[in-house]
């Protein structure tokens, strides 16, 4: 399977994922938009650093509509990519913030750690229920 069928299969999986199996219907909500598209800025700006400065190549023969060999210079816009990011990255990216959001408000209606388990250590109360500390200063 190709990198490119790859990314539609991850979309295709997780959308049902989200709509079927844990049915929390993010993709139907507007909050899931507007944040996803702060994130997508990040990724973006990111994914943009890393393969317009080289660190990370791609061959253009598995991306979509691109055919310039991996030694060559990749384009902001055109050839397959959007701000040097391959369109297959911002899919699979978009895949695991879906599938994330969607496990996340999943295991919060279950109730999955509703208390915070970090943090100071709350001061016991008094018979008055006033707390210690708050008793000893006054």
């Amino acid at each position: 399977m190709s990198y490119t069928a790859l990314a539609i299969f991850s979309i295709v999986l997780v959308v049902l994922f989200d709509l079927l199996v844990v049915r929390t219907r993010l993709v139907t909500r507007r909050i899931f938009w507007v944040s996803y598209a702060i994130v997508i800025g990040f990724q973006l700006l990111t994914n943009g650093i890393l393969t317009g400065f080289r660190i990370v190549r791609y061959d253009g023969a598995v991306i979509i509509g691109s055919s310039t060999p991996a030694d060559s210079a990749p384009t902001f816009i055109g050839d397959g990519r959007i701000a040097f990011a391959p369109l297959e990255d911002l899919m699979f990216g978009f895949s695991l913030i879906l599938l994330t959001l969607s496990l996340w408000v999943f295991w919060g209606r279950r109730g999955v750690q509703q208390l915070p388990t970090a943090g100071p250590p709350r001061r016991p109360f008094n018979r008055l229920g006033r707390s210690r500390s708050r008793d000893q200063t006054g």
